[in-house]
């Protein structure tokens, strides 16, 4: 069963009342709150979520208009960039005569942008994948730290020699020498 506008309008005005309210960091539980018409703490914080909700719901209905349009625009474009992307067009000499045929590769490039442009604004694009490794790409060791050990392992992530993190000399004969005593 549907409200009564002067039901929806009144339940709008409480709810943005209520919005206003949790803006200015104010509690479910304070009067302030209650003194709108709610019967607890707890009914509150229940429309609070439905404002919410409604909200979320409304700002979709406008992303799902505004993608829409933008298809069609992108449909209007693609539609006029096509034909010199796809079919071969002729080439001539300084005599005008035909020495072969082509393809408009700005054409070809305008319609790659714009299938690009198209599967952005849908989400059709895998999302990328990112992978963290440890040492020598091994696995990440997770375990408690401190802050002093947190921060050891931030100054030496990446390097591959962490004891002096200075290069080893190599010698001519290809070995390394570490100046170390043997």
């Amino acid at each position: 069963m549907t409200a009564s506008r002067a039901k929806q309008a009144d339940t709008a005005q409480r709810r943005a009342a209520l919005i206003r309210l949790r803006l200015a960091g104010v509690r479910f539980g304070d009067q302030r709150i209650l003194d709108l018409g709610y019967e607890s703490r707890g009914h509150a914080s229940k429309d609070f979520v439905r404002a919410l909700e409604q909200h979320r719901q409304e700002e979709a209905a406008e992303v799902a208009t505004y993608r829409q349009q933008e298809n069609e625009r992108l449909d209007a474009l693609l539609e006029a960039a096509w034909p010199q992307a796809t079919t071969p067009s002729p080439i001539f000499n300084k005599d005008r005569e035909i020495v072969g045929e082509e393809i408009d590769m700005r054409a070809v490039d305008t319609v790659l942008r714009l299938m690009d442009r198209r599967a952005k604004l849908n989400g059709l694009d895998m999302p990328v994948k990112a992978e963290v490794s440890g040492p020598g790409g091994g696995p990440v060791a997770l375990s408690r730290v401190k802050m002093d050990e947190l921060r050891s392992l931030i100054n030496t992530a990446g390097d591959p020699d962490p004891d002096d993190g200075e290069e080893d000399d190599v010698t001519e004969d290809g070995d390394a020498d570490d100046d170390s005593d043997d």
